[in-house]
């Protein structure tokens, strides 16, 4: 058997190759779910973004490395501060760890999908608006989890 070659999960950072990357910097409107790796739509103004929720259209993914160290939090799993000037990152291709939400399972391939508070979820091609491809199988069972997706927004 042939082991698998290509990109390794990150653990703390949220692009893990960066081919194609766009990076916008955007006030976050709010801070009800705005981790790293999590999806954003426009807010109230162009410069303003939210996490997405189940029935919005996705355009970019928070970042963290990206993001200026006077307003990145202290680690990934640190929420960010109301009007916060955040990384947003984009471009189809890109890898990234982004967020899933609880009792979620999600495998290599699938296509995904906005679901609430900026998560991903699997979606259906033709129905859903696409916003990834997962590029390993995970499943969460007791709490969120982050999985790697290649972007295609």
């Amino acid at each position: 058997m042939t082991k698998e070659t290509g990109q390794v999960p990150s653990t703390n950072r949220v692009v893990v190759d960066n081919t194609n990357i766009r990076v916008q910097t955007k006030k976050l409107e709010t801070i009800a779910n705005c981790y790293a790796g999590h999806l954003v739509m426009r807010g109230t103004g162009d410069d303003d973004v939210l996490v997405t929720d189940a029935a919005s259209k996705g355009y970019g993914w928070i970042g963290y490395e990206q993001t200026t160290k006077k307003y990145r939090p202290a680690t990934l799993s640190t929420i960010y501060v109301i009007n916060d000037q955040a990384a947003i990152v984009n471009g189809p291709g890109i890898v990234l760890m982004a967020e899933m939400g609880l009792y979620t399972a999600i495998t290599k391939g699938q296509l995904l999908t906005s679901a609430a508070s900026g998560y991903v979820t699997p979606g259906v091609a033709g129905t859903d608006d696409i916003v990834a491809i997962a590029e390993e199988s995970v499943t969460t069972t007791t709490a969120k989890g982050r999985i790697m997706v290649r972007s295609r927004i």
